[in-house]
């Protein structure tokens, strides 16, 4: 079975095809055109640009992913091969993300996939983007090695990349720019809301520190760089709802206190000083050192938001006595959450895995989202598809 999935929820214009066989989802091909290099020159995403730029991608992005798939498909032993015969013989159906997200950026995906749904006789399935990054986790283990080019990082990447499936019951950590939730997975489509963020998400409390300490955009990968060289235990910095009872996040109190810090002469020369200086080294590698509070206080950070997330987690993970997390989104491409999540089980002696995209795979991709309609049972009749941008995980 083959599935063609589009993503537009935000600055990425993605379309990907993925192969159900054996038992083991696979990647044929997924083509990401983002604007993000377009965006930074704003310090952050503007929505009507963003969603032109898409107007422009999307019908190139989604050729580009047939064409690629067609050359990873038993087709390609074939001498000839048109993409009308491709996807008539081939494509079983088309999944889309239909929310949450920017409305502009939805609406051109879902008014694109609505046409060529009905101009190809092919089922619709609309897919919860949230959703689609936790079946990040479901895709196999071939669409990782395929995805390198040469033979050493193939083999490099069988021994690594070697692991079980995700198996219910499960925790769901998704934490991304726009979202920090935690979910209990009983099954595919059976899911309980645990609880999620009441003001900024864990990524967006990463870039708007980032902003603060006038970083590049985008901010979070920046403050992880610099912090790999930074004291964690510089600054003292709230952790805030840590202790709470529930499962809920707050970050904004962690951004007021490091606004608050940059209100201090002393702090505020020093780490602006050496903001000029990485600004001025574009090509500079990552173990540039800054010798300043910059590094320092990027690490303190780091450090409160992943405490936050790793506590909150793994008490939900006891609570509902499950033998398996999975992490989702943006963020999970930051190694130090991942490593910290493991000791902190580790530590506790807990028997729970934890499970974790590649980072190829935790950003705005539709490889998710085509895995995510292999799990979903629901086919729409495309004149009743609608973007909903605030579509959510609790119910």
């Amino acid at each position: 079975m083959l599935i063609l999935g589009i993503e537009t929820s935000c600055d990425e214009t993605s379309a990907a095809i993925l192969e159900q066989k054996d038992g083991r989802i696979q990647i044929l091909s997924n083509v990401v055109a983002s604007s993000a290099l377009l965006q930074s020159k704003y310090g952050g995403i503007i929505p009507e640009q963003a969603a032109r730029e898409q107007l422009k991608s999307i019908v190139p992005v989604i050729t580009e992913a047939l064409t690629q798939a067609i050359q990873q498909s038993s087709y390609k032993e074939k001498k000839i091969i048109s993409l009308d015969s491709f996807i008539a013989a081939s494509i079983d159906a088309i999944a889309v993300t239909y929310g949450p997200g920017l409305i502009g950026s939805l609406l051109v995906g879902v008014e694109t996939v609505k046409v060529l749904s009905l101009l190809w006789n092919k089922p619709l399935i609309p897919v919860n983007h949230l959703l689609g990054h936790f079946y990040a986790n479901w895709i196999g283990v071939e669409s990782r090695i395929k995805s390198q080019e040469s033979s050493k990082d193939k083999s490099r990447l069988s021994t690594l990349a070697t692991r079980d499936l995700p198996e219910f019951p499960c925790i769901g950590l998704l934490v991304s720019g726009g979202h920090t939730d935690l979910v209990l997975f009983k099954n595919h489509g059976q899911y309980e809301y645990l609880g999620g963020t009441r003001d900024d998400a864990a990524g967006e409390c990463f870039d708007k520190c980032a902003r603060l300490l006038n970083l590049p955009y985008p901010g979070g990968p920046e403050i992880s760089k610099l912090a790999r060289s930074g004291n964690p235990m510089a600054f003292d910095l709230p952790r805030p709802m840590i202790d709470s009872k529930d499962f809920d996040f707050s970050f904004s109190g962690l951004k007021t206190a490091v606004y608050n810090l940059m209100k201090s002469d002393k702090i505020r020369k020093s780490v602006n000083q050496n903001v000029r200086i990485i600004n001025t080294l574009t090509h500079r590698s990552t173990d540039t050192l800054i010798s300043s509070d910059l590094s320092d206080l990027c690490a303190s950070i780091e450090a409160a938001i992943i405490e936050t997330l790793v506590k909150k987690t793994v008490e939900a993970a006891k609570c509902y006595k499950v033998e398996q997390i999975i992490v989702a989104g943006g963020v999970a491409a930051n190694q130090k959450l991942v490593a910290n999540l493991k000791l902190e089980i580790e530590n506790l002696k807990l028997k729970i895995r934890v499970a974790v995209p590649p980072p190829s795979l935790c950003t705005d991709n539709a490889a998710m989202i085509a895995a995510a309609a292999f799990f979903t049972e629901e086919r729409i009749n495309p004149d009743n598809l609608q973007a909903n941008p605030n579509l959510s995980l609790a119910y």
